[in-house]
């Protein structure tokens, strides 16, 4: 039987492109200053005595659309590393199961407790649109070519775990049964994730479903247990040893069928073959657990002698396919990011114990808060995590050096890891066309997609239209405009390619408009740029852009990328970087705005807006008087995260890209490089202050460059560069 459903294809997407290194975590963080010494004297063989890794498996943590992801993992050169490992022996995926979900979230402002709720930005509306736009048939669409990635990506050995829940799961289930086979089914696991929720004219929902195929019979498999109740250890461990004291179960000793061999033999004047049976170990063994006092005798002369199982060597309840012994976090639970869909790491730990081992490589495209990664890290096992949402992949990172810091303080060893952009697009996946149409009637649609959505940007930014252009859409104010895509970030390849067309055409001063940026892409970009004479602005596109009231009103304000202030601390051979300012400039709603909405409402409220780089929360109290207090009250308020990299440059961004005429992967320098992270300062749940002053790093004397990335409460991330002299210049012969 094959499932069908609207725009069902055989196509899968087959697209390679690059993976961009753009941040390396390979220490937690410095705690002290290194010596002249230390960095003198070279690396260790895997990890030296501070802990860095020189060799080995990095693990990944990949921003973009899981599909691409997907697609060049599968096709590209990272599947040799991932088969060096052995392959990819797990994968769990907790895909959107929420019809009425998206990507918006509730952020912490400062240290005052307030929140502020943040909506998706455009990206993440139109990956939610793909996933629920036409309802079912959207969503089946979205999993169902996913899943034939990830079974192609899975070794024979391995195993995936689809979470869902009742309200989709049966769709789930078709494209597992169609993509793995039904033979490959292994369990539907029922998680008890609530004790309770009350509902006034339905059964309380308190489950989610776990769908467990695995790629072949010889899957990784290790038995997992369920701690014992007291009620089970009162049922069934209702026996006390006499010289120990010890509770214990009787289990038994014998297994059915006859046998002629050692354990078919009587043993003590009991020969269990009269019943049938046959004794489970030979007749040695049963005398060694006798001698041990782990044999029942029981008082009725020619009973069956029983096994002694103590309670306090028994691993636990084999687990079956209902957990009802995990729960949901509690909101003071230490693991808590407050991340909506994060799952326990208890859950995680059980399904990633049960199917790999330690050293195997597991896999999360949908990482959401970063569970898996975490749980993979503690566990021993590499990993690669991957989402569309930055505020994710700056989650997942924040959770992962804190597991790192965690281990290093434990004596225990971690793994370095990286986080990756993809790195260029082709040209098809910037606007989606309709995928029946014939390929000249696609280049049409594609085309007046293109036109259509290019005027109602350069409408909104009161620019003026240009023809005659590759790379340039407009012109204002005597500066160039360029249009990045509608649904994928502007990338270093789009600013490369505007730089040369800048140089052909003389042109000196861009602006460049995106609704995202790839992460790291500045200010290196735009130094080059700088560098050859080209002044390049980048601006946010508000989601605005879209209210046509709020265009003919030329209410729609392009905001600036944010900027970074900071100032080394140089003494003799140390420095240090004081961070001194961060300013944004976003916009989300406006404060008129939300005056008038409370101002019309019958009863009092609060609603919290960020206009011009503020966030402002606007009250109407019991006597229907408004009030305004500004929450971002610090520059610092903005900032939730920020790392330095004291000698940048000293790491070359690699990428492997086909050579045309060979077909090899051949390694290419992208002309920039990795922000190695060697020292970290960010705000968690429990602890929402910052260190302002990085640790002094003695080093060796000389002229260096220090980069600095802050990364604001939304999770977009801002990078600067300062030249800073150390000591004193070492003399040219």
């Amino acid at each position: 039987m094959e499932l069908v459903w609207n725009g069902k294809t055989a196509e899968v997407c087959n697209v390679v492109l690059p993976f961009q290194t753009i941040e390396h975590v390979d220490e937690p963080r410095i705690e002290a200053k290194t010596t002249i010494d230390n960095v003198k004297a070279g690396w260790g063989d895997l990890f030296d005595t501070r802990g860095r890794q020189q060799k080995g498996w990095t693990n990944k943590l990949i921003w973009g659309d899981n599909k691409l992801i997907l697609s060049s993992l599968k096709n590209g050169p990272l599947r040799d590393e991932i088969e060096k490992q052995g392959g990819l022996k797990l994968i769990y995926i907790d895909p959107p199961f929420d019809v009425g979900a998206d990507f918006s979230m509730d952020i912490e402002v400062g240290d005052g407790g307030d929140t502020f709720h943040k909506r998706p930005n455009i990206l993440e509306e139109i990956a939610y649109r793909d996933t629920w736009g036409k309802g079912a048939d959207s969503f089946i669409s979205m999993i169902y070519e996913r899943l034939i990635l990830m079974r192609d990506l899975l070794a024979e050995d391995g195993s995936i775990y689809v979470h869902c829940d009742p309200r989709v799961n049966q769709h789930i289930r078709s494209c597992c049964d169609e993509v793995f086979g039904r033979d490959r089914f292994v369990n539907e696991i029922i998680w008890q994730r609530l004790s309770a929720h009350n509902d006034a004219d339905k059964y309380g929902p308190i489950h989610d479903v776990i769908y467990f195929f695995a790629k072949s019979d010889n899957h990784v498999w290790h038995p997992q247990y369920e701690p014992l109740s007291e009620t089970y250890i009162a049922e069934f461990f209702d026996q006390i040893d006499e010289k120990s004291g010890r509770q214990y179960a009787r289990g038994d000793l014998t297994a059915r069928g006859t046998r002629n061999g050692e354990t078919g033999k009587a043993w003590r004047g009991i020969d269990p073959n009269k019943m049938g049976n046959h004794w489970k170990v030979r007749p040695s063994e049963l005398d060694r657990l006798d001698a041990a006092g782990k044999i029942h005798w029981p008082k009725k002369e020619g009973g069956m002698p029983r096994l002694k199982r103590f309670v306090d060597e028994v691993e636990g309840r084999p687990a079956q396919d209902i957990w009802t012994d995990i729960k949901l976090m509690h909101n003071l639970s230490q693991e808590r990011t407050a991340y909506p869909t994060q799952k326990p790491e208890p859950l995680l730990a059980r399904i990633i114990k049960a199917s790999s081992n330690p050293g195997d490589l597991v896999a999360d495209f949908f990482a959401g808060s970063g569970t898996t990664a975490a749980v993979a890290e503690k566990l021993g096992r590499k990993w690669i995590a991957t989402d569309l949402g930055k505020f994710a992949i700056h989650t997942t990172r924040k959770r992962l050096i804190g597991v790192q810091r965690k281990l290093k303080e434990d004596g225990k060893d971690y793994r370095a890891f990286e986080v990756l952009n993809l790195g260029k697009y082709e040209r098809q996946h910037f606007i989606g066309v309709n995928a029946d149409l014939r390929d000249e009637e696609k280049q049409k649609q594609l085309a007046a997609k293109e036109a259509e959505f290019l005027a109602l940007i350069l409408r909104a930014y009161s620019a003026e239209k240009v023809e005659g252009y590759a790379a340039f859409h407009g012109k204002k104010n005597g500066r160039m405009v360029a249009v990045g895509p509608v649904n994928l970030p502007v990338t270093r390849l789009f600013v490369e390619e505007l730089i040369v067309q800048c140089r052909k055409g003389r042109i000196t001063k861009v602006d460049i408009l995106g609704f995202e940026f790839e992460m790291g892409l500045f200010p290196n970009v735009l130094d080059e740029a700088r560098g050859k004479g080209i002044d390049i602005a980048p601006k946010y596109i508000p989601a605005a852009v879209f209210d046509k009231r709020a265009v003919e009103a030329h209410q729609v304000v392009f905001h600036d990328v944010a900027a970074i202030e900071v100032t080394p601390v140089v003494k003799g051979n140390t420095v240090a970087v004081k961070l001194t300012d961060f300013s944004v400039f976003y916009s989300q709603d406006s404060i008129k705005a939300a005056e008038a909405a409370l101002g019309d409402a019958k009863k009092g409220g609060t609603k919290i807006v960020v206009e011009k780089g503020q966030i402002v929360k606007i009250t109407k109290d019991a006597k229907g008087i408004l009030k305004r207090e500004r929450l971002t009250e610090k520059w610092t308020d903005w900032v939730d995260y920020w790392a330095v990299d004291f000698h940048y440059e000293s790491k070359r961004e690699i990428i492997r890209v086909k050579d045309e005429a060979t077909g090899e992967w051949v390694e290419k320098w992208t002309g920039d490089y990795v922000f190695e992270n060697e020292w970290q300062s960010f705000r968690t749940k429990k602890e929402r202050t910052l260190e302002l002053t990085s640790v002094a790093k003695e080093t060796v004397p000389g002229r260096r460059k220090i980069a600095v990335k802050v990364v604001d409460i939304f999770g977009n991330d801002t990078m600067t560069i300062v030249d800073v002299m150390v000591g004193k210049e070492p003399r040219t012969k």
